[in-house]
């Protein structure tokens, strides 16, 4: 909408004046300034346009605010009514700290065009002072008025918002007071965590948002700000609600969005007599029904609320004591493993157990003392009793598990609740990782930066911190986003749905799939029945909690409990990380316990049948499976794996054979492994396995398994099973397509009739390449390099049909000889090459070749010195021996013609041929260490001694040399009979 517009001459002329003052104009609703003359701008130290920014938005914004409410009646008055505008008032001004009185004057004009403008005067009276100083004539007159009238505000009225304060309310309610009439208490949830993320004048305007929006609603003299965000309302009862409705609407759009969720009390004042404080008093009431609601709401107030204040002002009186006396007590509840159903964890429950009152419900006391601000109090008595009943537990004997404390949102606003608790831990001496914090959900959301980090201090100490109650409020999802948790406790109210049928447990299902595919821990409170343990075993839950294994107890209960042997069996700490792991298989996504271990994976299905078996020697079990594993293991096996622990040695496993082979393969290697299997009816089955954890305690390995498909029956030969045919005969297997470039990979274990895949890949020749710098013998590498190339194989096919070759491997860690063989395959540009051990084979041939070329030489230096009654060979490393040419007198001392310790035995067999005046010299001097020294020194060791020989003792000589042969030094040594 266009607005009126001076001349350019008239607009300069006016805005060069030096009188203060300041043309208006109506546009839409909105007044606007039109003409600023140099005046206005000298007299408030403003640029022109700094102050058409200040006049166009919050004109009021630098006006004192006891003087705020008057000069916008007066204005308002002005607009509406017409007449002069004539006030004085206080403003804040940059050139000094007093504020500047000024004197506003105002008329209407009406330009030529019939548009009404106003023109403003202002003229400036001098500064105010809250004291009496001596100011000239109409100053000090208008400095005693202004003074009234702050006294005035300042004794009725809320400096912050403008309304009256709650003895100015009450007389006004009073005054105002008839039948089918409601106080109205209000007050915000959330204040202090908005002051702490915005600021404090951030909350200061989301206040006085609020009371201008009751003041439109209610009427300013009918309003009252009790304190901080606490309001009161005097108003009529008659559509009310639909009211109170419409300004949550509203309030939720005000300040650009930043507001609070707002709870409302409602009294109906239907008793006059009573006094306005008590009717205030039963507002609040109502109000605080709703202390945990995040949402705007409102209550009314009942009777029952007034016995329940009884017993709330009952607490308030009686909480110091009951700590000190110890009424309130820390009752026990345990958190079974569903792995295991060992007890994981045990939660800290408060119960006040009163001496004159009973019991009182955790329900009862817990609010209140939240409301109140003194939730913190109990907080830190409770850890002190958790503490207290860690140390008595480790004095008795038992595995030491977490215990959760629960901590409220009033918590970390009362004290640094982080940091106590830090404190209090390290005093006791107690591990942090034994205290588990539990923060409520609905405690999170309304300041989720804040929790946030109060949340990481808590983990960056050593402390597991679990979100509490999940899914019972709004903000679930968008704090698992935020906050990183080490468990998510799902709410009793999905228990209570279970046996609703309908979507509850597809939607648990589902949640928790959720959970462990963000590797979070869970536990589902209030299980109750056998039945929803299964449930919860079957879909992942990681912990159980419930009435099903134990209701909280005291310690005195669970010692007794313990005296009896019934007490559920604690889990051992060194065993928590091994089921941990297994806790957090995701049975619904292949890709975790793959890893991204094969590509191949990629070409199967995403959800199959997974299971975590768990092997310890002979024994297996289930430790968990899917759905769809327990009905593969039905059809194909016709075995329920719930049944108890089975032998692998048991003949009746004979169908279990293969499979559990390779698993066990598995278990040692660590490595994950792709395998197949076959059923009696033809079925093959393609397995994945990755070991997952060792227990540390039992020895017991725990496997991921996945069915990655199942074939049906085919009347044609497969190449799987070709190649476990030759399982016996080779110890790998390749199906290579040269067309394709593709290639499938059989292996077996040594001595183990059996072949299964290992990997499949494509670009054979150069993955061969790879694998020969690991898997081949370093002196092998080279000549083998130069020979194994696709050339050279498919040279050798198209001349002779085959192609050979002999190297060494090193899969064992030892070098071990295989012979490589080629052919074709029939149908199609295709390969088959076979690996066969022939280890044993070429080691007796060398082993026959040093044994000939050993006794031609030995033979030889026997020719040469027919003086020597035996001669030996000895490996200076290993120790081994070999005996040649015995004569028959040395033959009757009957010493060990071969072994794997010479100077072993020579200390063994020293009384046999010794005489025994010379066996301590001999065996100090003949030893292993001295005959090396002498030989490295001398060239020789040479050694006299006395042989009991065919009854007599004779002197001997003993020589001993070092020769080098092809596999390495040996010691030749040679005895003879001295002469004389």
């Amino acid at each position: 909408m266009a607005g009126y517009k001076y001349s350019k001459s008239a607009q300069q002329v006016l805005e060069r004046s030096v009188i203060p003052f300041v043309v208006f104009q109506r546009l839409a609703d909105r007044i606007v300034p039109l003409v600023i003359s140099a005046g206005f701008c000298d007299l408030f130290a403003h640029t022109r346009e700094e102050a058409f920014a200040l006049l166009s938005h919050d004109m009021y914004v630098n006006v004192h605010p006891d003087d705020k409410d008057r000069l916008l009646a007066e204005v308002n008055r002005f607009i509406s009514k017409g007449g002069s505008l004539n006030i004085v008032f206080r403003l804040k001004t940059e050139k000094r700290k007093d504020d500047m009185i000024v004197h506003l004057q105002g008329e209407r004009l009406i330009a030529e065009d019939g548009t009404r403008l106003t023109i403003v005067w202002f003229t400036s009276e001098g500064f105010y002072s809250a004291k009496n100083v001596d100011h000239n004539g109409l100053a000090r007159s208008f400095n005693a008025l202004l003074r009234e009238e702050t006294m005035i505000r300042k004794s009725s009225y809320d400096g912050l918002t403008g309304l009256p304060n709650m003895a100015n309310f009450f007389k006004l309610a009073d005054a105002a007071r008839s039948r089918k009439k409601a106080f109205i208490y209000c007050d915000f949830c959330g204040l202090t965590g908005f002051n702490r993320k915005n600021g404090y004048a951030e909350g200061d305007k989301l206040i006085q948002a609020f009371a201008e929006l009751l003041v439109a609603y209610f009427g300013k003299e009918s309003c009252c700000r009790i304190a901080q965000d606490n309001f009161a309302v005097y108003t009529d009862e008659d559509g009310l609600e639909a009211k109170l409705e419409k300004l949550f609407e509203e309030w939720h759009s005000l300040n650009d969005g930043k507001s609070l969720p707002v709870r409302a009390g409602i009294y109906v004042d239907d008793n006059p007599q009573l006094e306005i404080g008590v009717a205030c008093d039963r507002a609040k009431m109502a109000c605080n029904v709703h202390r945990n609601s995040y949402v705007s709401v409102y209550e009314y107030f009942t009777e029952n609320l007034q016995e329940k204040d009884a017993v709330r002002q009952y607490i308030l009186d009686n909480l110091d004591r009951a700590m000190q006396e110890k009424w309130i007590k820390a009752y026990l509840q345990p958190i079974v493993r569903a792995v295991n159903e060992k007890v994981c964890d045990v939660e800290a429950l408060a119960r006040w157990v009163d001496p004159e009152n009973g019991v009182l419900s955790p329900a009862s006391f817990i609010p209140v003392l939240e409301d109140a601000g003194l939730i913190y109090k109990l907080d830190l008595y409770m850890l002190d009793r958790v503490l207290e009943i860690i140390k008595l537990q480790i004095d008795a004997g038992f595995n030491v598990i977490p215990h959760s404390i629960n901590l409220s949102r009033s918590d970390f606003d009362a004290c640094d609740i982080v940091e106590e608790i830090r404190k209090r831990v390290d005093a006791s001496g107690v591990d942090r990782n034994k205290i588990t914090i539990e923060i409520t959900e609905s405690v999170l959301g309304n300041d989720l930066v804040f929790m946030k980090e109060q949340v990481e201090r808590f983990r960056k100490l050593g402390f597991p911190v679990w979100m509490d109650d999940f899914g019972s409020g709004y903000s679930s999802m968008d704090v698992l986003q935020s906050i990183h948790f080490d468990l998510i406790k799902f709410d009793m109210s999905f228990m209570k749905k279970y046996d609703e049928g309908g979507n509850a447990k597809v939607i648990l299902t589902e949640l928790m799939r959720m959970a462990t595919s963000l590797g979070v821990d869970t536990v589902c409170e209030g299980v109750e029945t056998a039945s929803q343990v299964r449930f919860l075993q079957e879909i992942g839950c990681s912990k159980l909690q419930g009435y099903y294994y134990s209701k909280p107890i005291s310690l005195q209960t669970l010692l007794e409990i313990d005296q009896k042997n019934a007490l559920i069996e604690n889990e051992n700490p060194k065993e928590s990380d091994y089921y941990e792991s297994i806790g957090r298989v995701n049975l619904f996504d292949l890709g975790v316990i793959a890893s991204g271990d094969d590509n191949a994976l990629q070409r199967s299905f995403n959800t199959v049948p997974i299971a975590v078996l768990e092997i310890n020697g002979d024994k297996a079990r289930y430790l968990r499976s899917n759905r769809s594993y327990q009905l593969f293991t039905k059809r194909f096996f016709n075995y329920d794996i719930s049944n108890d622990p089975f032998d692998l040695k048991n003949p009746e496993g004979a169908k279990w054979s293969n499979y559990l082979s390779e698993v066990k393969r598995c278990c040692k290697s660590g490595n994950s492994i792709f395998f197949d299997g076959k059923a009696s009816d033809g079925f093959v089955f393609h397995f994945f396995a990755r070991r997952l954890h060792v227990n540390p305690v039992t020895g017991a390995t725990a496997v991921a398994m996945a069915v990655l498909s199942v074939s049906e029956p085919d009347e044609n030969t497969t190449y799987a099973d070709i190649a476990q045919s030759l399982a016996a005969d080779y110890y790998n297997l390749f199906v290579i397509d040269l067309d394709s470039d593709e290639y499938t990979e059989y292996s077996s274990r040594i001595g183990v009739e059996e072949l299964s895949i290992v990997r499949r890949g494509k670009d054979f020749f150069a993955s061969a390449k790879r694998d020969t710098m690991t898997r081949i013998y370093e002196e092998d590498r080279a000549p083998f390099l130069a020979l194994f190339t696709k050339e050279n194989v498919l040279r050798d096919l198209d001349r002779q049909g085959v192609f050979t070759t002999t190297y060494r491997l090193i899969d064992t860690g030892t070098p071990m000889y295989v012979n490589m063989k080629i052919t074709r395959l029939r149908g199609g540009n295709r390969l088959i090459l076979g690996v066969s051990i022939i280890d044993a084979h070429m080691k007796q041939m060398e082993e026959d070749k040093k044994l000939r070329q050993e006794r031609i030489s030995l033979g030889r230096i026997a020719a040469l010195s027919p003086d020597y009654i035996v001669l030996y060979t000895i490996d200076p490393v290993t120790g081994h021996y070999i005996q040649y040419n015995p004569s028959k007198e040395f033959e009757t001392f009957g010493l060990a013609e071969q072994g794997d310790d010479f100077f072993g035995d020579v200390v063994r067999d020293a009384p046999k041929a010794i005489a025994p005046d010379d066996i301590e010299r001999h065996l100090r001097v003949f030893t292993k260490e001295n005959m090396l020294r002498e030989i490295r020194e001398h060239g020789i060791f040479i050694h006299k001694y006395r042989l009991l020989l065919g009854g007599k003792i004779v002197s001997a000589g003993l020589k001993a040399k070092l020769i080098r042969e092809s596999d390495g030094e040996k010691i030749i040594l040679g005895v003879t009979i001295e002469e004389g």
